[in-house]
C-alpha cells in the first residue's frame, strides 16, 4: 500500500487513530527492548552460571567472583556476587541473601509488564470509540424522512470509520498480547532457572561451611 493510501485510511478513522498509533508505536519499541533484552540473557547467562558454579565448586572465590563481575549485566550475575561478597556469612543469612537479591532482579525481569497490559486493554476500548464515533457520524448522515437527501458522502466515512478504528485497535491489541505472552513465558522460565543455580550454590556453600562448622566444634571441645 502506497503511503498516500495509508495516510488516507488512518484519517478515515477518526480521531482515535493517534492514541492507537501511540500505543502501537510505544508496545513496538518496548517489544524491541525486550527482545534484545531476552535475547542477551539466554545467549550468555547459562554459560556464565555454569562456569562460575564450577570455580565456586573448586574453592575458586576470587575467579568466580571476577567472572561475575565480567558479566555484571546479567541477573544471575548479580545475584550471585551480591551474595559471595558476604563475609563469613552462616547458612541462613547466605540463603537470605539469595532470596533478597532475587527479588530484586524479578521485578527487572518483568520490567514493562504492566505497560503492556494496559495497552492490550486499551487499544481495544479505543478501537471500539471510534466505532461509537463513526455510529454517530452515520446516525447525522441518515434522513429517515427522505433518503433520497441522506448524506451519502458522510454515511460512507461513518461506515468507515466504524470498521477502520476497530480492527486496527484490535490488531494493536491481539499484537501486544503476543508479545506479552511471550514475554512472561520468559520471565517464568527465568524465575525457575535462578531458582536452579541459586539452589546449587546454596548447596555447595553448605557442603564447604558443615566441614568448617564441625572442625570449630572439636575445636571448642578440646
Amino acid at each position: 500500500m502506497e503511503l498516500g493510501g495509508i495516510r488516507q485510511l488512518f484519517e478515515a478513522g477518526g480521531a482515535v487513530m493517534w492514541p492507537l498509533l501511540f500505543c502501537s508505536i510505544l508496545a513496538l519499541a518496548l517489544a524491541v527492548e525486550r527482545t534484545m533484552f531476552w535475547w542477551k540473557i539466554y545467549k550468555r547467562q547459562q554459560r556464565v552460571a555454569r562456569d562460575v558454579l564450577n570455580l565456586y565448586r573448586l574453592n575458586n572465590v576470587v575467579g568466580a567472583i571476577d567472572k561475575l563481575r565480567k558479566n555484571i549485566d546479567l541477573p544471575i550475575a548479580r545475584i550471585f556476587i551480591f551474595t559471595l561478597e558476604l563475609e563469613n556469612p552462616n547458612p541462613e543469612e547466605f540463603r537470605l541473601a539469595l532470596e533478597t537479591e532475587a527479588k530484586v532482579e524479578m521485578s527487572l525481569l518483568k520490567r514493562f509488564n504492566h505497560i503492556f497490559d494496559t495497552i492490550v486493554g486499551l487499544a481495544p476500548l479505543l478501537g471500539l470509540q471510534g466505532t461509537i464515533f463513526g455510529l454517530m457520524k452515520t446516525f447525522a448522515s441518515l434522513n429517515i424522512g427522505n433518503l433520497a437527501a441522506t448524506n451519502k458522502a458522510g454515511l460512507t466515512a461513518g461506515i468507515s470509520e466504524d470498521l477502520i478504528a476497530t480492527s486496527f485497535g484490535l490488531l494493536v491489541g491481539i499484537t501486544t498480547l503476543t508479545f506479552a505472552s511471550i514475554f512472561r513465558g520468559l520471565f517464568q522460565r527465568e524465575i525457575e532457572r535462578i531458582e536452579e543455580y541459586g539452589g546449587h550454590l546454596e548447596l555447595i556453600y553448605l557442603r564447604r561451611f558443615q566441614p568448617t562448622e564441625k572442625a570449630y566444634e572439636v575445636t571448642q571441645r578440646t
